[in-house]
């Protein structure tokens, strides 16, 4: 597949999560146009406040996550990372604890940290508890992202796309981020691992090199 064709998945997902809450802040406006009533008014401006925050949020998310500024060599602040995750999930009854003693780390790994938490995130069907770790150890980066929930569903093609599987023929826009993700990975000579063993918990766990 071509850098263009896998940009275009990107850009198909990214305005995929975007229609809701832009469809949204559109049919907010039209009908201030036409209303008059006071608590409705009140009503439809909270919506639009909603509906602007939200898609704000998933603007910056997706800029980390998908956006190249800089390079994959430049330097993120996790904290902006953390900001960005926790901006996303709001509203999604995913509950995020972020576990990391690391201050920065290059645009690739951090990459992958915001993919698999977004291949995480959607997993937990129900809503539920999900942890992301982060760690630098030597030349490698090693995270974690360990889901807790009522129901967790990791589809096949993600999890073949996690594997480094998956046909390009085959790519999806839901499964661009996995794809991103894995081969971020494996190109920097690292792996991809994914424990669902125990029924109600699910485990996605990647290491890279990042100095490769």
């Amino acid at each position: 597949m071509s850098k263009i064709d896998f940009a275009a998945l990107l850009c198909s997902r990214l305005c995929h999560d975007l229609v809701s809450p832009v469809g949204a802040i559109t049919n907010g406006i039209e009908i201030l146009e036409d209303e008059h009533d006071a608590d409705m008014r009140e009503q439809v401006v909270d919506l639009l406040k909603k509906s602007a925050v939200q898609t704000s949020n998933k603007l910056q998310f997706f800029r980390l996550a998908f956006g190249a500024g800089g390079g994959f060599s430049a330097q993120l602040d996790l904290k902006e990372a953390e900001k960005a995750l926790l901006s996303f999930v709001e509203g999604a009854r995913v509950n995020l604890t972020w576990q990391t003693d690391v201050y920065q780390a290059p645009k690739a790994a951090v990459k992958v940290l915001l993919n698999l938490s977004l291949v995480g995130a959607e997993t937990l069907i129900r809503g539920g508890d999900m942890t992301v770790t982060f760690e630098v150890e030597d030349d490698e980066a090693i995270m974690s992202m360990k889901m807790v929930g009522d129901k967790i569903i990791l589809q096949d093609s993600i999890k073949t796309a996690l594997a480094g599987d998956l046909n390009e023929d085959d790519l999806e826009p839901r499964t661009a981020p996995a794809f991103l993700a894995s081969n971020i990975v494996f190109g920097r000579n690292g792996n991809v691992s994914v424990d669902d063993s125990i029924d109600g918990e699910l485990t996605i766990s990647a290491k890279l090199k990042i100095n490769a």
